[in-house]
């Protein structure tokens, strides 16, 4: 895991910290087939899926660079470990949530997957019931037991 941050104008570039677009776009798409249909479990594994696909996740380090510290929302099922798809909904959610002000920088760390998954899934050590996704603009949940299979999965190449 590093520590990057977008560059000196606090424009992210395309590359690790920005996924393809249209691996953004396929993963908005599973979202509103998902929240379109919510009792349905297919559309949210598809959506899981998608996200867990990514070379990386982003995370906001609410720590040093020292002494990262990722976060965490507090969510009715228990904390949620958030990651973003992208440097850019990273510093949007930032904002969103209010950690930020428009304009400032945001500290991210670069999670790369598949061992990312693994790193998420350790924090359920210490009370963490999930992780959310690209919060608020997605906020799909995904329990952190459910990421053992979608680990599997992957590593499977399905």
């Amino acid at each position: 895991m590093s520590s990057p941050s977008p560059g000196p104008d606090d424009q992210p570039t395309r590359g690790s910290l920005e996924p393809h677009p249209d691996q953004l776009a396929e993963i908005d798409r599973l979202h509103e087939i998902s929240s379109a249909r919510p009792t349905e479990i297919e559309p949210q594994i598809a959506l899981w899926r998608a996200v867990t696909a990514l070379d990386n996740w982003v995370v906001i380090n609410r720590g040093t660079p020292e002494e990262p510290r990722p976060y965490f929302l507090a969510a009715p099922p228990g904390n949620m470990l958030a990651i973003y798809t992208s440097a850019t909904r990273a510093k949007e959610g930032a904002i969103a949530n209010g950690l930020i002000t428009e304009g400032d920088a945001v500290p991210l760390m670069l999670v790369p997957l598949p061992a990312g998954l693994d790193w998420a899934m350790s924090f359920g050590q210490h009370g963490v019931a999930g992780v959310t996704v690209d919060y608020p603009r997605i906020g799909s949940w995904c329990p952190l037991p459910n990421l053992a299979r979608l680990r599997d999965e992957r590593a499977a190449g399905r």
